[in-house]
């Protein structure tokens, strides 16, 4: 047994059994794939997949329980060398982070900042995408860390803690007639055609669920990843904007007025995920514990290994 037979393993299942995939991602042949797999299943005396002819189809029952130590064991195994370089002083490494764009745009630039003095040999890399893609990138390890709004605690192979809340905000062009109402209502906002965020993104769940609840109509007519395109667009009399109270805190299109809307949606919360049973380095932590100052490096060890 060895970890490139594991690997096979592991990467077949993620790869949607598509071994010329699997042998991209390992840098090898597909029948070297074949060969690594078929030899694991040997010295196992089960089958670890299904097959139509020699091709994978998916996971026998046995297969299932064995990809799941699969995964520890190869997770041990990148702890053990995470474990190495903390223990030998090393200070350089990666830090990757995936997170959504408003996240990025808006949040973490200080963090990012304050962390690099503090480690100015560990590079940073930003990964930009939905909270779906971020939950499986730090499942699989791409990413160390994973920061979101939506998502990230519906995953048991993740620990995720809450870091901040935040509304949304209504942005219209100046002298827009919302803007003249003391307070405004989800009738009223409903009046005009909406700009906001693509499902799933940046608490879109919040601002439908408010509508359907109140069992209003809406005529969205353009949706973006970016609170700067949503605010464009709203700039070019599109429609009205709906979008993170950061982005208009930190960054107003010119000619746009903010509307208050936190009577209207309910709160969100920024969420920080790691994978379970990881073994975190200390600039890690460092990141971890700026980016949420009210946590402690003690709750997140031992959330991390709880069920690990």
């Amino acid at each position: 047994m060895n970890f490139q037979q594991l690997r096979s393993v592991r990467e077949a299942a993620r790869r949607g059994y598509n071994l010329t995939e699997v042998a991209n991602v390992l840098f090898t042949s597909q029948p070297g794939v074949s060969r690594q797999i078929r030899e694991l299943e040997e010295e196992l005396g089960v089958e670890i997949f299904e097959r139509n002819g020699k091709r994978l189809t998916g996971l026998t029952e046995p297969g299932k329980g064995i990809l799941h130590i699969i995964e520890r064991l190869l997770l041990e195994a990148e702890n053990l060398r995470q474990a190495s370089q903390e223990y030998a002083g090393e200070k350089s490494g990666t830090l990757a982070i995936a997170t959504t764009h408003t996240q990025a745009r808006y949040v973490l630039p200080q963090v990012v900042q304050s962390f690099r003095a503090s480690f100015p040999d560990v590079r940073v890399a930003l990964q930009q995408s939905s909270p779906e893609h971020i939950a499986e990138w730090v499942i699989s390890g791409k990413a160390d860390v994973g920061i979101a709004t939506e998502g990230l605690s519906q995953f048991e192979e993740l620990v995720s803690f809450p870091c901040y809340r935040w509304s949304h905000v209504i942005a219209v062009p100046e002298g827009h007639p919302l803007t003249r109402i003391e307070r405004v209502s989800l009738q009223d906002l409903a009046a005009y055609p909406l700009i906001t965020y693509d499902v799933g993104f940046t608490g879109r769940g919040h601002i439908d669920d408010a509508f359907r609840e109140a069992q209003i109509s809406t005529d969205i007519v353009l949706t973006a990843m970016d609170s700067d395109v949503i605010q464009q667009y709203v700039a070019l009399g599109l429609g009205v904007g709906i979008v993170a109270s950061m982005a208009v805190d930190h960054n107003l299109a010119p000619g746009l007025r903010a509307v208050e809307a936190s009577h209207l949606f309910a709160p969100n919360v920024t969420r920080l995920a790691v994978r379970r049973g990881a073994y975190l380095r200390s600039y890690i932590f460092d990141f971890i514990l700026q980016f949420a100052p009210e946590l402690r490096r003690r709750d997140i060890e031992t959330a991390l290994n709880a069920g690990a």
